[in-house]
């Protein structure tokens, strides 16, 4: 699952970059996603949305066994 994950944020990860962030995969236990968000995204006042509405969505819908994404500081 890890590396499935690993493959969903690489095609996320453009979008991000293109705003001066990116996002770093630190753990997949148990269907949570662990992440940090890196650069302009770590203090962006939109972050929680692009983890719920991006991120997480994204993996939900192309990873099976995802239940979660969690941010971790």
């Amino acid at each position: 699952m890890y590396n499935q994950v690993e493959e969903v944020l690489e095609k996320l990860r453009p979008y991000l970059l293109r705003d001066g962030g990116d996002v770093e995969l630190l753990d997949v236990e148990d269907g949570i996603v662990r992440v940090r968000l890196l650069g302009a995204c770590g203090n962006c006042p939109s972050s929680t949305l692009t983890l719920k509405a991006g991120i997480e969505r994204a993996l939900l819908e192309n990873v099976p066994g995802v239940k979660e994404l969690e941010q971790v500081f």
